[in-house]
């Protein structure tokens, strides 16, 4: 489990990053796989995300967790959303009676809050989903709710490295076709090209307005030992990957 010991500042706040680690899963799934769309057993994975939610102290509380498109679609959900299957890439809430969970497996998860008032969000972000928008969705919907700029706080959990985020010319196209400023993501190493996602996710958030950015040097796709890896799993020829949870709530 990973967290910023900035967000203890915060008593109306609870969130977390979880490694692959202390769960019950088994195999490629091994250990705490909170995906239920992968191929790993259901009950498992169920056991797992109730364990993630104890460590923190939130398992009292109902978890939802939406399926994930990488789309640039947020909602809005409170306890009468448990149970109901919603697409999207980003949650925010003001309720305190559930806790906003995303799943990764290099993507970056991104949790958002107002350090003065009750409004959170989760965000699922990989290169898609930033650069159709969904970290400025996101932020307009905090500030339509009642947030202001300088009272967001970010912070960006582990995701794939800049030495492991192997691209092609028509991934480096879309992004420069984006802005040419976007050339300084990439670096070319031995005639291939690397994406800095990390740092194209940071100033996203930068550019929007928001001061405060906490985020660490994670690489999921080099570190097998704490995290899952959709990119490493490819490169293994494993037919499957199990996925990480982060969780942010209301206390």
């Amino acid at each position: 489990m990973f967290f910023f010991k900035e967000l203890n500042k915060y008593k109306h706040i609870k969130g977390a990053f979880f490694s692959k680690k202390n769960g019950t899963s088994k195999g490629i799934y091994k250990s705490l796989n909170c995906g239920l769309s992968s191929k790993d057993n259901k009950k498992n994975v169920l056991k797992n995300r109730k364990i993630a939610l104890k460590k923190i102290g939130l398992e009292k509380k109902k978890l939802i967790i939406p399926n994930q498109i990488h789309s640039n679609k947020v909602i809005i959900v409170n306890e009468k959303s448990v149970n109901k299957k919603i697409t999207a890439d980003a949650l925010l809430t003001t309720s305190n009676k559930i806790v906003l969970g995303i799943l990764t497996a290099d993507c970056a998860p991104i949790l958002f809050f107002d350090k003065k008032k009750n409004i959170i969000s989760i965000v699922h972000a990989g290169w898609k989903g930033a650069k159709n928008g969904i970290i400025k969705n996101t932020l307009k919907l905090m500030l339509e709710c009642g947030s202001k700029l300088d009272n967001i706080i970010s912070c960006i959990g582990p995701c794939i490295g800049k030495e492991s985020y192997k691209v092609k010319k028509d991934f480096f196209k879309k992004i420069i076709n984006e802005n040419i400023q976007n050339k300084k993501y990439f670096k070319k190493k031995n005639n291939e090209m690397f994406f800095d996602l990390k740092k194209y996710i940071v100033n996203k958030i930068k550019n929007f307005g928001v001061k405060k950015i906490l985020f660490k040097s994670f690489d999921t796709y080099k570190n097998e030992k704490e995290f899952f890896s959709y990119r490493r799993s490819l490169k293994l020829s494993q037919n499957d990957y199990g996925r990480c949870i982060s969780l942010i709530s209301l206390k």
